[in-house]
């Protein structure tokens, strides 16, 4: 697992998520693609980024110091580790559909909206629960 870090963006090896460096009201932050609503610190982007690393590598489910460290890192963005693997799911998910709607020629429903957007969209109901896109008939 590597993290690649430059003075604007953090980047992983093993998957597609990113933090990226932005200005608000004159003063640097970091923002998760992952977990766009939160305004990071370098040190809390570069927690988010192990943490999406340690939660995307299949072999470590069972593994209890991973886990232990999958904990502290969740701690150190203020959030559980349920939830990180709720958001995390998610981003995966809209990208599988996002696919799909590749596939069939189309940009799908969400094609106008910002990645920001997309993932605050994603974020804002992972409290109470993935939604689904399909209709019931």
């Amino acid at each position: 697992m590597t993290i690649d870090i430059t003075t604007r963006a953090m980047t992983s090896d093993i998957s597609p998520e990113y933090a990226l460096r932005e200005y608000r009201r004159g003063q640097a932050v970091w923002r998760l693609s992952w977990l766009p609503a939160h305004h990071l610190t370098h040190e809390q982007a570069q927690a988010g980024m192990e943490l999406d690393e340690v939660l995307s590598d299949p072999a470590v489910v069972y593994d209890e110091a991973a886990q232990l460290w999958a904990a502290d890192l969740a701690t150190r963005l203020g959030i559980g580790v349920e939830r990180a693997v709720i958001l995390l799911a998610q981003r995966l998910a809209e990208r599988l559909h996002r696919e799909e709607w590749s596939e069939q020629g189309s940009d799908g429903p969400t094609a106008a909206l910002s990645v920001w957007g997309r993932g605050a969209a994603v974020g804002h109901g992972a409290g109470s629960g993935a939604r689904s896109q399909h209709r019931w008939r």
